[in-house]
């Protein structure tokens, strides 16, 4: 475990690549009960299950990315081509014997495995966001906007995996400072943001250039890259409960994505249900 700053995002990448991501106990579970049915496994069923779990996702996408060639012109930017890629019987053995986040972090402060699952349960709620708008605005690949909320906070879930002592120092300045913006938090922990390591570790590990490009939040005048940062966003705020200030600005944004109106946006997302004529106006 690592109980200081590291000196640069490298320092930070080297420790990651280094050292087998965990992934979540119930993600190893349901990979080692399909293995031992593997002849009734589908591609399709086999992503669903993965794409639960953000490292799990990123570590099928890092594994497939040099099995490519060049024969293919594009990117794998999807689980199950990834899967369909690799082969089901490659796959289970590359990834077999699986560390969890839960073994990772036991013994450790406790706030620090309810810190990291808290991260990853907002990450699993942005895709569903991301998924869901995606679909209203007919996007042509709905799962590469999915995949990019799922991983837009990756470097935080890393973080509180490899150094969860400042995970839990981030976390306090934050709830000391509850204004404080969280790329300033990170910084003064850490030195730099989660978003300067993240955008290094798509580069190491050759993610695809669109999924780099859909989790970084300088691109938000691309639709489909505000999509993912809304979503995300919305995940954030709404983890702090349904009255966090922060949220009318959020249901405008997302109405304006979506050619809504916020109130509309409410109804969306099941805040509000429409007045009905027995109802008082």
């Amino acid at each position: 475990m690592i109980d200081h700053p590291l000196p640069d995002q490298d320092a930070w990448v080297l420790l990651f690549s280094n050292n087998s991501m965990p992934v979540l106990r119930v993600t190893k579970r349901r990979l080692e009960e399909m293995r031992a049915d593997i002849d009734n496994v589908d591609a399709r069923e086999l992503a669903r299950v993965i794409l639960q779990d953000p490292i799990m996702t990123v570590r099928v996408l890092a594994y497939i990315q040099p099995l490519r060639g060049r024969s293919l012109q594009h990117d794998i930017t999807t689980i199950a081509g990834a899967v369909m890629m690799a082969g089901l019987l490659p796959f289970f053995r590359r990834f077999d014997a699986l560390p969890t986040i839960e073994d990772t972090l036991k013994g450790y402060d406790p706030h620090a495995l309810l810190g990291i699952l808290h991260v990853i349960r907002r990450s699993q709620r942005a895709a569903d966001y991301a998924q869901d708008w995606a679909i209203w605005r007919h996007d042509l690949n709905m799962e590469e906007i999915r995949i990019a909320a799922l991983l837009h906070d990756l470097a935080e879930i890393l973080v509180w995996c490899f150094a969860p002592k400042l995970g839990l120092a981030i976390q306090a300045r934050q709830q000391a400072q509850p204004t404080m913006r969280s790329a300033d938090a990170q910084e003064q922990v850490l030195g730099l943001s989660f978003q300067e390591i993240q955008q290094a570790l798509c580069k190491v590990w050759h993610l695809p250039d669109l999924l780099a490009q859909l989790i970084d939040d300088h691109h938000t005048e691309q639709p489909r890259v505000r999509n993912v940062s809304l979503a995300v966003r919305l995940a954030r705020h709404s983890a702090n409960g349904w009255d966090d200030p922060a949220l009318p600005d959020d249901f405008s944004d997302i109405g304006t994505l979506l050619n809504l109106t916020p109130d509309a946006v409410r109804r969306h997302l099941g805040l509000d249900k429409p007045a009905t004529d027995d109802q008082p106006q």
